[in-house]
């Protein structure tokens, strides 16, 4: 059954604060809801939740839609800010009325389309759907920032998501283009990788706008 958004928002905040803040339930004035919440009686009926002195907890009926919940706003906001170029506060703020799109599959679809990222671009893990599972079986990896991965590791380049021309042109120059294998040597004091036989340095900033699928010789 799908939710409304409204109880979609309430899932999202509950489980952040209950299962990656560890919390053991979520304040009424956390989740920014009243008692009254038509959002928050909608989660009530099905038993998703349970309301116990002000006190919103994420019941086990409920766990799987608020995950999927999260999930699905996470894939929204690499969506609009890696793909799209729509960075910062309009980014997320699309992200926020896209993901109310992401049902019967698409969610698939555009987590696929991204190759199964693991992280949100705010640095937040994206639990992992069924398609993820396969891909990980299959040898195919998420894509994630250069950033994110340890010295020795090596990538196939996914794409570039540099909105500065100038930086776009000196990513280039270097030969950093999709497709290309990429090892990445040291993460300190400056991010150092090679691509082909030549090596190059690179602040974090920029290395952050270097997109991988993550364990391509």
């Amino acid at each position: 059954m799908r939710v409304s958004a409204k109880a979609e928002e309430i899932l999202e905040a509950l489980w952040i604060a209950t299962e990656e803040e560890g919390m053991p339930a979520a304040d009424l004035a956390v989740l920014g809801v009243e008692a009254d919440d038509q959002g928050l009686v909608e989660l009530l009926g099905l038993s998703y939740v349970d309301l116990e002195g002000g006190l919103v907890s994420l019941r086990q009926e409920g766990r799987d839609e608020a995950r999927m919940t999260v999930r699905r706003h996470r894939l929204a906001e690499r969506l609009m800010m890696d793909i799209l170029d729509i960075q910062g506060a309009p980014g997320d703020d699309r992200a926020c009325e896209f993901e109310h799109l992401l049902h019967h599959g698409v969610d698939t679809k555009i987590c696929t389309l991204l190759n199964h990222p693991t992280t949100c671009p705010h640095g937040k893990p994206i639990p992992p759907g069924e398609c993820c599972d396969r891909a990980r079986l299959d040898g195919r990896v998420g894509v994630v920032a250069l950033t994110e991965l340890k010295p020795g590791d090596p990538g196939e380049i996914a794409y570039l998501a540099a909105g500065d021309v100038r930086k776009m042109q000196k990513l280039m120059s270097m030969g950093v283009l999709p497709g290309t294998s990429v090892l990445l040597l040291r993460t300190y004091p400056t991010y150092i990788f090679k691509v082909g036989q030549s090596e190059f340095a690179v602040d974090e900033e920029l290395a952050g706008e270097i997109f991988v699928r993550r364990g391509q010789e």
